[in-house]
């Protein structure tokens, strides 16, 4: 168990060097390393965060290497390369846990809220492009696909820097949905995507 656990810990010092994501409303493996990460072996979990623990048994680079839900080279092309029920794992096969409906931890939001990266490497961004799941959709049951989301909005370009945020304004929404950001990094082919749960109250 010790070395699987440095084994992690090793992953994920080298991956965080190089990458990011969406801190708030926190993505679903962030929330899992935030709340987890320094206390994987507490068996609560499995009662209070029943989400993150089947993460965690189905693989610890979930929680580990939550910076690192990118894939390299898709020009563009998220809906015909990212299939449908894998849009929460960023269609990786490691991170497949991402994407099974459950009671996943929300963080709760306004109509207007703010999406905050946090950008170790500094990689800037072409744009974000920012989802939600529709009225009626249900993360508890449901696996999430792309007609199952509503475009909110894309923003423009953003210069290298370790912490960027946006405002994000939506309306008609309550109760437990997904937001779904696309972060296309700026130095290479790279995209993030991500989801958050969140409870618009």
């Amino acid at each position: 168990m010790l070395v699987a656990v440095l084994a992690g810990a090793l992953a994920w010092t080298s991956s965080a060097q190089a990458h990011g994501t969406v801190v708030d409303p926190a993505t679903r493996a962030y929330h899992c390393w935030e709340e987890w990460g320094d206390d994987h072996l507490n068996p609560a979990m499995e009662q209070e965060d029943p989400m993150c623990w089947q993460a965690y048994q189905a693989n610890p680079n979930t929680m580990w290497n939550w910076m690192s839900m990118l894939q390299d080279g898709l020009g563009g092309k998220f809906e015909e390369r990212t299939p449908n029920g894998k849009l929460c794992s960023n269609n990786h096969q490691n991170f497949e846990s991402l994407n099974n409906p459950g009671p996943w931890t929300t963080t709760d939001v306004t109509d207007n809220f703010s999406i905050h990266l946090y950008d170790q490497a500094s990689h800037g961004a072409d744009f974000f492009r920012v989802y939600v799941s529709k009225q009626g959709f249900d993360p508890k049951t449901q696996a999430l696909g792309w007609d199952d989301l509503d475009f909110i909005t894309e923003t423009g370009s953003y210069p290298p820097a370790s912490d960027i945020t946006f405002p994000v304004q939506t309306s008609g929404y309550s109760g437990h949905h997904i937001v779904f950001t696309i972060w296309q990094a700026s130095h290479l082919d790279q995209a993030y995507l991500m989801c958050s749960d969140v409870n618009f109250g």
